[in-house]
């Protein structure tokens, strides 16, 4: 990494650059502007001007030999535009949703989580807050992503919270599904949306990718392109756009095999992570060595940990300012439900702490939806040497029962109990013999299944020479836009003599 240099002095390391000079510089210099800026710009959709794009695809480059290149990944290019039924099955149509409110005055739109969390933000800055009233805001901002709906309107009632300019009040927060939907052709066209994310377009070609890896499984595959979301109301310039670039990794494997042959590559690392369990006694961060946070399974398995530390190297690669990026866990009722873990690599600028890097274990959740959904079977299987005998089973749902008695609900509670493991299925079996029902979180949301929603549940053995399985996936999913947002904002700093001269680190990777 090297600096830009002139005649007015040496460069201060202190002297970061300030919020409105550093949006001047983005402005003066066009590294990015609003799309139509001449018909007054629409908020969320940005052009990169020659700057700009330059560095994207320095970005892009980067993160291709170190991710694609040197890890021997699979990469494809799937189609922007996507049929109702692929994100159907996904859980996109029912459940890609954020909060809205209105200012009922004027109709302005704001993210229901988003303007609570400010106005609490606000509170904090008044010196002469009791210690009590401040631990009560800080809870409510530090609970914020697992507020449902109902609860941030009974926050906005308590609290009398109102649009933050007018002061005029507020409309019932309401779901709004961020998908931009579409018609595929001219004349009654096929229901579809603007990709909301580049994931679905590898689980869709599994069973070709498998073809094309010899049926071998660990298989990573690598896709970078656009995806689109309506945001409800989006601001911070790139952090938070309606098309914005990704680049997205699902490596597939076993689901009693997560281990990567490169893990002792990054073991060593020290990283900042912000564990649930810090999170939720309300500690700080810790620096621990990813070996020792596998270890201890503070991170699930090393094949999550792996990418984590490729993550860690790739952003110091780029010249981030390593000082100010951390790794957040999701809390158990931030995650989603087929997730065995979650981090996100948070990285901090004028906007605070911003995920620009999420990195799952998503399990087999997609792949079973998409083989319920298209009745096509997208497995993995394993040849053994010698026979041998193995306890599977079958569960028989009831579904007009639960239909009845679920309603919608009933098209997520069914792929999830068919996606039991042996051991899932053992003890709802028993649970069921013991209590007469069985409960369930979908989405942060409890079902009781009653036995008579039970056809029958069966165990017994059997003698098999293949084994067939759902491979698990651990999908590290990157938000290009953000990560160069937050490297513009750590690489921006002026003149210790000269607070005037705006100086730019060119960084060389």
């Amino acid at each position: 990494m090297s600096r830009t240099r002139g005649s007015n002095g040496a460069l201060s390391s202190n002297a970061i650059l300030e919020k409105d000079k550093f949006e001047e510089v983005i402005r003066h210099r066009f590294f990015y502007a609003l799309s139509s800026e001449i018909y007054g710009g629409v908020a969320g959709l940005y052009d990169l001007g020659p700057v700009g794009s330059a560095l994207e695809s320095q970005i892009i480059d980067a993160w291709r030999k170190h991710f694609v290149y040197k890890d021997g990944l699979l990469e494809v290019r799937s189609c922007q535009l996507t049929p109702y039924q692929t994100l159907e099955a996904s859980g996109h149509v029912d459940r890609f949703t954020d909060v809205l409110v209105k200012d009922i005055l004027t109709g302005e739109s704001f993210r229901c989580d988003h303007l609570i969390k400010a106005y609490f933000e606000d509170l904090l800055q008044d010196k002469k807050l009791n210690e009590e009233k401040k631990t009560e805001y800080i809870n409510i901002i530090n609970q914020i992503d697992n507020i449902k709906k109902d609860e941030m309107k009974n926050i906005i009632e308590k609290y009398n919270i109102s649009s933050p300019i007018t002061k005029n009040k507020l409309s019932q927060p309401t779901d709004i599904n961020l998908m931009f939907s579409t018609s595929i052709g001219p004349v009654d066209g096929l229901s579809g949306f603007l990709r909301p994310e580049t994931a679905q377009g590898i689980f869709v070609n599994f069973k070709r990718l498998l073809e094309f890896n010899n049926n071998r499984i660990p298989m990573a595959v690598a896709q970078i392109g656009f995806s689109f979301r309506n945001e409800i109301s989006p601001r911070a310039g790139l952090l938070r756009c309606r098309e914005f670039l990704m680049a997205e990794i699902e490596h597939f494997l076993h689901p009693d095999k997560k281990c990567h042959p490169k893990f002792k590559t990054v073991e060593n690392l020290n990283i900042k992570l912000y564990s649930a369990e810090n999170q939720l006694n309300n500690n700080s961060q810790q620096t621990i060595t990813l070996g020792h946070a596998v270890e201890k399974k503070i991170i699930a398995n090393n094949v999550l940990g792996y990418y984590m530390g490729k993550i860690y190297l790739f952003l110091q690669k780029i010249g981030m300012d390593m000082q100010r990026v951390r790794f957040r866990q999701h809390l158990p009722n931030e995650m989603a439900h087929y997730a065995c873990d979650c981090w996100d690599c948070e990285i901090h600028s004028f906007h605070g702490w911003v995920e620009c890097v999420g990195c799952a274990d998503r399990a087999c959740y997609d792949l079973v939806q998409h083989s319920t959904k298209s009745k096509q079977k997208l497995i993995a299987q394993e040849n053994l040497t010698t026979p041998i005998l193995i306890k599977v089973h079958e569960i028989v749902l009831d579904k007009p029962a639960i239909g009845v008695r679920f309603k919608g609900e009933a098209k997520k509670i069914i792929p999830h109990i068919q996606s039991f493991t042996l051991e899932q299925a053992e003890e709802l079996d028993e649970t069921l013999n013991n209590q007469g029902f069985y409960g369930i979180q979908i989405d942060g949301i409890q079902f009781n299944l009653e036995k008579n929603m039970f056809k029958s549940i069966n165990f017994y053995k059997k003698e098999v020479f293949v084994r067939e399985y759902y491979p698990h996936v651990v999908e590290p999913s990157f938000g290009i836009g953000r990560i160069m947002y937050s490297l513009l904002t750590h690489t921006c700093k002026v003149r210790e003599n000269d607070q005037q001269r705006i100086v730019l680190i060119v960084v060389k990777f």
